[in-house]
């Protein structure tokens, strides 16, 4: 998964700190939005969602995966974009599980894109110590060297 944000220029290394949570997703849709994968939308309806269910994007401390339903007419193809924000962004006051600043935005055209979206991502959250390390890149070489580290070909 590392290579494949790399090669298809889905990484984003913000030097800012998103104001609020929505802020953060808009932040992170942005890349998705000037490929043309998806519209303004479908950053819309993950932003309500999130309003309406809770954090639910946020999957582990330190990790959001916004995405919504692959029914959305916002989503326009199939893909996930890697954004990383330079502070922790808070989805729920006074809960630091339910903080991020690694962003892995989701968009897919159908139930079975979506559920491999998810699968592939799972799989790269679950190597140990990949966490750690995408929290502590500040530049883009920092990332390669991640990519490097992590991916066995």
């Amino acid at each position: 998964m590392l290579k494949y944000f790399l090669e298809n220029d889905l990484v984003r290394i913000v030097d800012e700190t998103p104001s609020n949570w929505e802020e953060a997703v808009r932040l992170s849709g942005e890349n998705l939005l000037e490929k043309g994968i998806i519209t303004e939308k479908y950053i819309e309806e993950i932003i309500e969602c999130v309003k309406e269910y809770g954090p639910y994007i946020v999957l582990v401390p330190g990790v959001a995966m916004p995405h919504s339903s692959e029914k959305s007419e916002g989503v326009l193809g199939t893909a996930i974009a890697f954004t990383k924000v330079k502070e922790f962004v808070s989805f729920e006051e006074g809960n630091e599980e339910k903080q991020a600043k690694l962003f892995f935005t989701l968009a897919a055209k159908n139930a079975e894109e979506h559920i491999e979206n998810i699968s592939n991502l799972s799989e790269l959250l679950m190597t140990e110590g990949i966490i750690e390390s995408l929290n502590e890149i500040e530049t883009m070489e920092d990332y390669k060297k991640v990519m490097e580290k992590f991916v066995r070909e």
